[in-house]
């Protein structure tokens, strides 16, 4: 897919979505991933900017409903400044309406400390890509990712872990940061981990929490996605991230699981 990146920037905050952004139940709305690494790289950019060597630390993503492959504005604004803590909101409109909405703590980074975590790498990258959600070829977001499964598989139900590589820059003209990487990704948890058939059951996601201890080195970011339902059609996914180091954080969804 021949594509310059996930948005075009229009000035002004505003930006045109690609299909690179393509959700693959509705070609006219967004996958969640590339919108969630939007609003975080533009809060996170703004946290860096008061100069005190802050970190992204906590991404808290809220959808409004489908997000429409239209142009959008995003309008970034401070919560709770400071100088070791930082909270900050980033809103994305959508011909007036709000669409999604993110909170990113940013924690300054200091010394090391006495003790730190132990990494245990996860499996190497295999050398076969596969196609997520084979049965839906022909959507944008899947097209816009390298993935590459290390236990599961895209063809049966279940918990799966798969390596990602993302193809196009986030933004067009500027280069991807490790928590682009990582949250273009992070959303894809629930879609490759279904416990129920995708074709007769729908696993939605009214948002999603990520955490990380630090960015991802290199361009891979590993996903160990598992998903839990509840008998009241409630349910919760959970993927462990890492690059080949280690663990990086993780991320969680809600899921409201019906039948088609």
């Amino acid at each position: 897919m021949d594509l310059e990146a996930f948005y075009l920037p229009l000035g002004d905050n505003r930006f045109t979505p690609t299909r690179a952004t393509e959700s693959p139940w509705d070609h006219s709305a967004q996958h969640g991933g590339p919108p969630s690494a939007l609003l975080a790289h533009l809060a996170a950019d703004a946290a860096r900017a008061t100069g005190a060597g802050h970190r992204a630390a906590r991404i808290s993503v809220d959808f409004f409903g489908a997000i429409p492959r239209r142009e959008l504005t995003v309008e970034v604004s401070p919560v709770r400044p400071g100088r070791r803590i930082d909270l900050t909101e980033a809103v994305m409109t959508v011909e007036g309406r709000t669409v999604a909405v993110a909170r990113v703590w940013s924690l300054s980074v200091g010394p090391t400390p006495p003790v730190v975590t132990e990494l245990t790498p996860p499996p190497p990258v295999p050398e076969e890509s596969a196609q997520v959600l084979p049965d839906l070829t022909d959507w944008g977001f899947g097209q816009a990712l390298d993935w590459r499964y290390t236990a599961g598989s895209p063809h049966q139900p279940g918990a799966a872990d798969v390596w990602t590589h993302v193809r196009v820059p986030l933004i067009a003209g500027r280069p991807l940061t490790g928590l682009d990487r990582t949250l273009i990704a992070a959303d894809a948890a629930n879609g490759i981990s279904a416990e129920l058939p995708i074709d007769s059951w729908w696993s939605i996601p009214p948002g999603m929490t990520t955490h990380l201890t630090r960015e991802p080195d290199g361009e891979w970011v590993h996903l160990a996605a598992r998903t839990q339902i509840a008998a009241d059609g409630i349910g919760l996914c959970h993927g462990t991230l890492a690059d080949a180091r280690g663990s990086i954080g993780e991320v969680s969804q809600p899921l409201l699981v019906r039948a088609r």
